[in-house]
């Protein structure tokens, strides 16, 4: 269970930020703006880049502690996710995701993991793959959106996209600014297994033309468990030289599913 724990939590910790014309407004919804545009201004709102270089601070808080710790992300779109997590200089944990596989080691357990994305769809409840690790990142929708399965609303001077059906035991909604079409909520909840997940953005900024996250909150609710993450971008380069060292250490514990 422990190390269900750890894994979960730094899946979330890296979920943790367009070349086209866009569609933007002043920073006010415009209440009569069509569901397709909406969906076709967030799709150009992905940023576009080569390679990123992040270092960010994430707060991890349950009901047992609360912990601070350094995290260095490195991407290269649409190919690698790579994160480090360390706690004063000391290396705690590695995560490589590829579009065909995840791998990760966490030293304090000595458990590891190197295999497909079933782990990680089976403990969050929805399928999740590399193309919805990445979105996650950079404050776009994990869901396919279309406008012919979706309708749209204007909430608290928010666009709110929600499925004209929702599955069972399956509800998810969809927060966006207006402005950059950025997401600036998005949940998902379970009802059935009392689980709940709930992430929010804040403030976005802008490098090179596009808009990437500064801050990302993470609420995780399942029964009486409470999971909270911060995380804070203290700085992000793009288009830099980065590399992605990964070996699993020997003697470590495979983690089965």
């Amino acid at each position: 269970m422990k190390s269900k724990l750890v894994y979960i939590t730094l899946f979330l910790m890296i979920l943790s930020s367009c070349k086209g014309t866009r569609t933007v407004t002043d920073g006010t919804v415009a209440s009569n703006l069509p569901l397709k545009d909406i969906i076709k201004a967030h799709d150009e709102a992905t940023p576009n880049f080569n390679t990123m270089a992040a270092r960010v601070q994430v707060v991890h808080e349950d009901e047992r502690k609360s912990q601070s710790m350094t995290v260095s992300l490195r991407m290269e779109k649409d190919k690698t996710i790579w994160v480090k997590a360390s706690l004063l200089g000391i290396t705690l944990a590695k995560v490589l995701i590829t579009p065909d596989r995840v791998s990760y080691y966490e030293k304090i357990s000595g458990t590891y993991f190197d295999g497909d994305f079933r782990l990680l769809s089976n403990w969050l409840g929805t399928e999740i793959n590399f193309e919805k690790a990445q979105a996650i990142l950079l404050g776009q929708s994990i869901f396919d959106l279309d406008h012919r399965g979706y309708s749209a609303a204007v909430v608290q001077n928010k666009y709110r996209i929600l499925p004209d059906r929702q599955p069972q035991n399956f509800i998810h909604t969809l927060l966006l600014n207006p402005g950059d079409f950025k997401v600036s909520q998005g949940t998902l909840t379970q009802p059935d297994d009392a689980r709940k997940l709930s992430v929010n953005y804040g403030n976005y900024q802008k490098i090179e033309n596009d808009y990437y996250p500064s801050e990302i909150s993470i609420l995780s609710t399942e029964m009486e468990n409470k999971t909270t993450i911060e995380v804070n971008y203290k700085k992000i380069d793009l288009n830099v030289s980065v590399s992605f060292p990964f070996t699993i250490p020997s003697g470590y514990e495979e983690i089965q599913l």
